[in-house]
């Protein structure tokens, strides 16, 4: 009777649910299943722009994906939040709410644009620079490397529309 009690009883591990927080020195630290803690993780999004709630890494320092979240809404509260405030830091991209004025039709030209972050000029080297993401979104990356979005390029005013309409 014992024998057939310790046959049928799984041998189960204690995992612990991955959880993140941060250390001393403000680094993201990523608690896995095996309670191994991996320091200095970074967060990245797979789709940024189609689809920036879901399919986000969390990679080492060296580049390698430690863990993968389906989608921000299996991810605790406590957790997201940290998340979400990993990827603000490490995303960097203004959304263009309305051009403007240009400087040129003919590249290099600087564009004066109001964005979500403020007024601001960008120099855009040439019309490669403007690349269409999904329909009507648009991604424009200046002289500088900073890459601006174009969230719905038919929702922009009509004098945006035009001076972009001359650039595509």
């Amino acid at each position: 009777m014992l024998r057939n009690w310790l046959r049928a009883a799984p041998l189960e591990r204690h995992l612990k649910k991955p959880s993140l927080m941060r250390d001393s020195l403000g680094r993201l630290v990523f608690i896995d299943e095996a309670g191994t803690q991996h320091i200095d993780v970074h967060a990245v999004r797979a789709f940024p722009i189609t689809a920036p709630s879901a399919g986000i890494s969390l990679m080492d320092s060296a580049g390698k994906e430690l863990f993968w979240f389906a989608s921000l809404a299996v991810i605790p509260e406590e957790d997201r939040a940290l998340l979400m405030e990993e990827l603000a830091a490490r995303e960097f991209m203004p959304v263009i709410d309305r051009i403007s004025s240009v400087s040129s039709y003919a590249t290099p030209s600087i564009w004066l644009v109001q964005t979500d972050r403020g007024e601001t000029r960008l120099r855009l080297n040439g019309e490669e620079n403007i690349r269409r993401v999904a329909g009507n979104t648009l991604l424009i990356s200046d002289a500088n490397g900073v890459q601006y979005l174009v969230r719905d390029s038919s929702q922009l005013d009509k004098h945006s529309r035009k001076l972009l309409d001359r650039f595509l």
